[in-house]
This record gives structure tokens, C-alpha cells and sequence, in this order.
């Protein structure tokens, strides 16, 4: 039965909408965010956008929409002095709105039109947390949400937004005052490094960032929670909820991605560590505590964070390769973070390590990963890295600096993390529009692109005969 709200939409309005979802979800979440993109883009470019009062240029209106919709934190002007108020709301506004995801968006907005959450519409929200759902075959239940869990993971993702974010603004408010800001603003500030900290943005609402927190470790503590719970994804959070004191009850999605998020975080650490306190000054003067703090901080904002406590155009160059392909990977599927997602790593190397062991079959934790898993893994893989390398050669194209900045900049666009190394503020607008593509691609791209091949695979019944080409 149709809702109230619902009655407001033309009848021809809803089936168009009910039809084009259910022939292409995929592209229905394209659609909703592109939407998105354009009407904060119109709204950034007023007057009432800017401290200043006057329109902001296109290029970075555009740019500033994207990256907040997409909440990849990468930034052409000064977050904390350009926005007027009313602009600030817009931007936070937006990074709430982007951080629900692709699907699950595409999924409520549906909803909403056609006044039901009916089978497709939860086929689309599910297939945030697995693109396999889109399936139509049998589909194995080692996945992250059940069908009919689609409302309690829905419910999670608002809860989690605002309950997340309320308890860890509390707790930095008592940091803010001691900064010396008024009471107001220090409210302000809190819930906004709360939201940029969950959603994994990076923006920073006050002159000076984080330098004003540099020797606050309770408040840079907080900031790194917020990360870790945004990045861990939410059927992650959805599922501990449920079943935090009883392990064996996880699913193999929420296994995979606590294990391969630690050890990565873990290496982080320790490749920081050896790397770059002997090729840079970065930390230089740090004693060990302060040290391993910074490079805890860092492995964090790695994962999709954003946020910075150094000048990352002055890491060493073997660092910043490094923390490159922790960018690329990124953090959980249905997460605030970007990149390829570490589920994606893990099942490429866990298939590596099958076949170095002559297995047919890739397993983990006691259960057996389909090779259709695989097939999408490997597409996920191969999209990011052609979308980085294309952006990264048209980047090139528009500026004179180093090429270990442009890959640095542009994997840190796709996997949305929001780091840079000063390259982005300084690019043209038409390395501006690149950017934006990327950002695009990076956030929506990965996650429709597997729904898209999981919904369009169909049942084969005939084998053409084998021939094997020489491989390696």
C-alpha cells in the first residue's frame, strides 16, 4: 500500500521509476547520484554559497560537489575560510547524504517514490552490502545481510550515522573548548569533524585543521575511531550489533574485512615506520611514542580518512608508493571509504595463493568462495586500475609536477580518500573536470560496476572446447 508521501508523485512518475530500477538498478544509483552531483554543484555556485558573497566559478563549484557527494575530501579552496555558513551546511549536508552509499540511497529514494519497499528495491539496498544479490541464480548465504535483513541494515545505516557521530562529537567537544573556541562554534566544530571523521571526508571546518589538535591525543584518537568505524563498512558494524561476544556467528564478509583491515593497518604502521623516518624530516625530532603515533595516524587516514597531521608532499617518495596502494584498496564494501574495498584484496590474494598451492578452489575460514566472487573481484580490480591510470596519463597532461604527485592525487580522487599532496588546489579546470570524473568513477563506479555484471550473468548451457594461452 502506497504511502501518504508518496501520493505526491504522479502515478506515471512512480512506475517509470519502479520500471527503470528494476531494469538497471545499477544504473538507477547512477542516475540518483549524478542528480545529486548536479543540484549541490547549482547550489555551491550561489552567492549565499561563498563568505564572500559572489558566485563561485563552475569548475570548482563542480569539483566541491562532487567531492562531497562522493566524500573524497580533496579540496580547490580553503574549506574553513571560502563557505559561508549556509555553504558549510550544504557541504555537511551533502557528506551525510553521500556516506548512506550508492544503492542503499538509490534503494530509500525508490522507496520513498513508489511509496513501498518492495522486492526490488531491497534486492537493490542487499546488493549495497553483496552485488551478488543481483544474482538470479542461487547465491551463497556466507554474504554479509540476508534478504529480508534488508530493513534492520537500513535502520543501521541511519542509526549509525547519527549515533556515531553524536557520541563522538560529545566526547571532542571538551578538546574544542580547550582550543579556544566559543561554546557555539565549538559545537559546530565537533559535529563537524565528527560527520568528516565517520563519513571519512577529511574536510576541516577550522583555520589551521588539525594543526590546532596536533598535541590533543584524545581528540586525534577520536578522529582515528571515527575512521575506522566508517571505513569497517556498515554490515560490518550491522553484524557485530548483533553478535559482538560470539564470533563464530559472523559472516565470512565480516571475518574477511576485520582480518585483512588489521593486518593492512598493521603493515601501515610498520612500513611507515621503516620507510620514512630514514629518508625525510618529516618526523625528525619525534621521540618513539610520538613517532609510532604519527604512523598510526597516518595508516589510518590511509584507509580513506583523509585527514593529515604532516605535509604529505613531503614523505619520502617510496612512502608515498606505499601509502598509494593502501589508498587503492581502500576500506569494507557498503563503507564511507573508498578504493577497491579490502574484501576485493583479500579474495585476489587468497585466489593467488590458491593456485600457488595447486587448489581449485579458494577458501577461507572454513568455507569455499565461489569463482563467480573472484570474477567480480578481479573486474573490481581491473576497473580501479584502468580508471586511475587513464586519470593519472590526463592529469599528467595539465600540470608540470612530478608523476608521483599526479598518481598520488588521483588514486587518492578514486579511492576518495582526500589527501594530497598540493597538486589538486593547483590544477586547471579542465584537470579539475578529470579529477571530478575520477572521484565519480572511484566512488560509484566500483560497486555499480559489480552489480551490474552480477545482474546481467546469465545461466549458460552449452561449453565451447578448451584451448589454453600461454599465461606469464
Amino acid at each position: 500500500m502506497a504511502t501518504e508521501g508518496s501520493q505526491s508523485f504522479p502515478p506515471q512518475f512512480r512506475e517509470w521509476v519502479e520500471g527503470f530500477a528494476s531494469r538497471s538498478p545499477s544504473r538507477f544509483a547512477l542516475l540518483v547520484f549524478a542528480t545529486l552531483i548536479a543540484v549541490f554543484t547549482f547550489l555551491l555556485s550561489q552567492p549565499f554559497a561563498s563568505a564572500s558573497g559572489k558566485t563561485t566559478n563552475f569548475a570548482d563549484a563542480l569539483f566541491s560537489a562532487v567531492s562531497t557527494i562522493c566524500v573524497a575530501g580533496l579540496s580547490t579552496v580553503d574549506m574553513a575560510t571560502y563557505w559561508s555558513p549556509l555553504g558549510n551546511a550544504i557541504v555537511f549536508t551533502g557528506t551525510q547524504v553521500g556516506a548512506l552509499g550508492v544503492l542503499t540511497l538509490a534503494s530509500i529514494l525508490g522507496a520513498i517514490i513508489s511509496g513501498r519497499l518492495g522486492l526490488r528495491a531491497r534486492l537493490m539496498a542487499a546488493s549495497d552490502t553483496n552485488p551478488l544479490r543481483l544474482h538470479s541464480g542461487p547465491v551463497s548465504e556466507g554474504q554479509a545481510i540476508r534478504l529480508g535483513e534488508v530493513g534492520g541494515l537500513l535502520a543501521t545505516v541511519a542509526l549509525s550515522l547519527v549515533i556515531i557521530e553524536s557520541v563522538i562529537a560529545a566526547l571532542m567537544l571538551p578538546s574544542v573548548l580547550a582550543a579556544g573556541y566559543p561554546l557555539g562554534e565549538s559545537i559546530w566544530f565537533s559535529f563537524y569533524y565528527s560527520a568528516m571523521s565517520f563519513t571519512n571526508t577529511g574536510f576541516t571546518p577550522n583555520v589551521g585543521g588539525l594543526e590546532m589538535f596536533a598535541g590533543d591525543y584524545w581528540f586525534l584518537t577520536l578522529i582515528m575511531v571515527g575512521v575506522l568505524l566508517g571505513s569497517v563498512g556498515f554490515p560490518v558494524i550491522y553484524a557485530l550489533s548483533r553478535n559482538l561476544k560470539n564470533p563464530r556467528k559472523w559472516s565470512l564478509h565480516v571475518k574477511i574485512t576485520l582480518v585483512t583491515w588489521a593486518i593492512l593497518w598493521v603493515g601501515g604502521v610498520i612500513a611507515y615506520l621503516l620507510l620514512e623516518p630514514e629518508n625525510s624530516l618529516v618526523f625528525a625530532g619525534m621521540g618513539p611514542g610520538e613517532l609510532t603515533y604519527q604512523a598510526a595516524f597516518l595508516s589510518t587516514m590511509a584507509r580513506s580518512g583523509g585527514f593529515n597531521l604532516v605535509d604529505i608532499g613531503q614523505l619520502d617518495s617510496s612512502t608515498l608508493l606505499m601509502t598509494d596502494m593502501l589508498m587503492f584498496i581502500g576500506g569494507g564494501s557498503a563503507s564511507t571509504a573508498g578504493g577497491i574495498k579490502v574484501t576485493t584484496f583479500a579474495v585476489l590474494i587468497l585466489a593467488a595463493l590458491s593456485e600457488a598451492r595447486g587448489r581449485s578452489s579458494i577458501e577461507a575460514f572454513g568455507r569455499t568462495i565461489p569463482q563467480d566472487v573472484l570474477r567480480l573481484a578481479v573486474s573490481v580490480g581491473l576497473w580501479g586500475a584502468t580508471t586511475v591510470a587513464v586519470g593519472a596519463l590526463l592529469v599528467s597532461e595539465f600540470t608540470d609536477a612530478a608523476f608521483e604527485y599526479v598518481l598520488f592525487d588521483v588514486i587518492s580522487a578514486f579511492a576518495t580518500v582526500g589527501m594530497s599532496t598540493g597538486l589538486t588546489a593547483t590544477l586547471p579546470d579542465e584537470g579539475l573536470y578529470v579529477m571530478s570524473i575520477v572521484m565519480f568513477m572511484g566512488r560509484v563506479g566500483t560497486v555499480t560496476l559489480a552489480a551490474a555484471l552480477a545482474a546481467s550473468q546469465v545461466g549458460q548451457f552449452f561449453r565451447r572446447p578448451e584451448e589454453r594461452p600461454i599465461v606469464g
